[in-house]
């Protein structure tokens, strides 16, 4: 396809690998930091209490500044405040947790009762960084890397670039991962781990913008015939230069999802992922947590698990590739449902199947539940980078630049914490009914589990038809803009 396309690719790839290996770091450092001191069940109260909150909070600055900033201010301005975050807490926060924080029977006393509020108030500085670390993980993929892959890559190049940027991402996990295992895990303490993993955060981001203005000058050197037409550029009349985005308050904004049933139904996806994932991540973090008491320990596990989700995301990319352009993306779009809702079965058996899971009476049914629960989210996770990103991603591509800007900030980041946050108040109330222990509600978690892929499976394929018509609809635009042009010329 030409030496030009194959250095979009390359440099793209590069900077989403960065983007992917800062995400894989702290994603698997607050995990490390709540399950291990608060327990697994304090992040469905962070999710609703602290992680919606500032995601709504998010989304209503990123609003603003998409309506006033150009594209490349509006990038940085994004991506520099979370990595200057991670620094600060490492250099900061966490060496000064003890002084900050209040002791476990304080906060007991003020409450009236133990439990999981008072672990989360008793360690707040890691629910701080949990919830920070949250919110990178949605604007990362989603606003820093796909909002721009959007724009510059065409519905053909997707079909070849979407796929195999996820063969080029699935290569940070394994590097982010025996990072973690080789060097953060082999500190004398947790505290000199948390200082490695910050090196190693903080250099991806420094990373991310580097590659970020790479791209961005070879596009400018090289733009012609590589940035994508839109439905809103097709018009051979139609000005290159974008218009400026009107304001829109949060209010506006939901409105403007809520009108469009194209949008409804990608949010739909979005909601059925962030909901299903929440039904299982929980109980095998909670069986993680009785099998690997000790943080590192539970790091080391971590680690080997990211980089064999990255090994598996690369061998099965071409298999992705091939589904997308030879089943088409209807089928790319329901596989991580579908093979979700086959391997959850034996998970669910095992812990529901004999007396309650515990390290010390039951040793070997905990080791198989916690492998079960492994291969789980490892297949989850996997078909995830390789089909189900890129098929939502693909389904922005016909939008306008308005669905585009705004109805993908609301999607991407409100929309999968709404998942996410919506599963986490569904297991507080399980939680609370079932004495605090998500394990002996795993029977109810099943029946919801089911019920939400249902639902995903269906939305998915209402969405096929109208991207479907909307692909057609470009394509014919672009067709009547060449054959325009044509005319002029002649």
């Amino acid at each position: 396809y030409g030496q030009l396309e194959v250095t979009k690719f390359l440099l793209m790839g590069t900077m989403k690998f960065f983007i992917i290996m800062a995400l894989v770091l702290t994603r698997d450092t607050k995990d490390t930091l709540v399950v291990t001191q608060c327990g697994a069940e304090a992040i469905a109260f962070l999710k609703i209490y602290g992680v919606l909150p500032a995601a709504t909070a998010f989304i209503a600055l990123y609003s603003k500044m998409s309506s006033k900033l150009d594209k490349k201010t509006l990038f940085y301005s994004t991506c520099i405040p979370f990595f200057v975050f991670f620094a600060v807490f490492d250099a900061v926060i966490y060496p000064n947790a003890e002084k900050l924080q209040p002791s476990l029977s304080l906060v007991t006393s003020i409450l009236g009762q133990g439990g999981v509020v008072s672990k989360i108030l008793t360690h707040w500085t890691s629910a701080l960084f949990y919830i920070v670390s949250e919110i990178y993980s949605s604007v990362s993929i989603g606003l820093l890397f796909w909002q721009f892959a959007n724009d510059v890559v065409s519905i053909q190049q997707a079909q070849r670039f979407y796929p195999l940027f996820a063969q080029m991402s699935g290569l940070a996990p394994i590097v982010a991962g025996q990072y973690v295992v080789r060097y953060a895990s082999k500190a004398k303490d947790f505290d000199g781990s948390m200082h490695r993993l910050t090196v190693a955060i903080v250099s991806a981001g420094c990373m991310i913008c580097i590659m970020y203005h790479f791209v961005n000058s070879f596009l400018e050197r090289h733009g012609e015939g590589l940035i994508s037409n839109t439905m809103e550029t097709t018009s051979p009349d139609a000005n290159p230069t974008k218009k400026k985005q009107p304001n829109m308050s949060m209010t506006e904004s939901f409105r403007f999802l809520s009108s469009s049933k194209y949008l409804r139904l990608l949010l739909s996806l979005v909601l059925g992922y962030g909901l299903s994932v929440q039904f299982t991540e929980v109980l095998w973090k909670s069986l993680l947590k009785l099998k690997y008491p000790d943080p590192l320990d539970y790091q080391r596990f971590m680690g080997n698990f990211a980089s064999t989700v990255g090994i598996c995301t690369c061998l099965v990319i071409f298999g992705g590739v091939h589904v997308i352009r030879i089943l088409g993306w209807k089928a790319g779009a329901i596989a991580t449902p579908t093979i979700m809702a086959a391997l959850a079965i034996p998970f669910f058996g095992c812990i529901i199947l004999g007396p309650p899971l515990d390290g010390d009476s039951t040793p070997t049914r905990l080791a198989v539940a916690v492998t079960l629960g492994t291969l789980q989210s490892l297949v989850t996770k996997t078909t995830k980078y390789a089909l189900f990103d890129p098929t939502t991603q693909m389904a922005y591509i016909p939008l306008d630049r308005e669905s585009k800007v705004k109805g993908k900030a609301a999607i991407d980041v409100l929309g999968s914490r709404l998942g996410k946050s919506g599963g986490s108040l569904i297991q507080q109330i399980v939680v609370l009914s079932f004495g605090g222990n998500i394990l002996q509600a795993t029977h109810v978690m099943g029946l919801l589990f089911y019920g939400v892929l249902a639902a995903w499976v269906s939305s998915a394929v209402s969405l096929s038809k109208l991207f479907l018509e909307k692909t057609a609809l470009v394509h014919q635009q672009q067709e009547a803009a060449a054959k325009a042009s044509e005319k002029k010329l002649d």
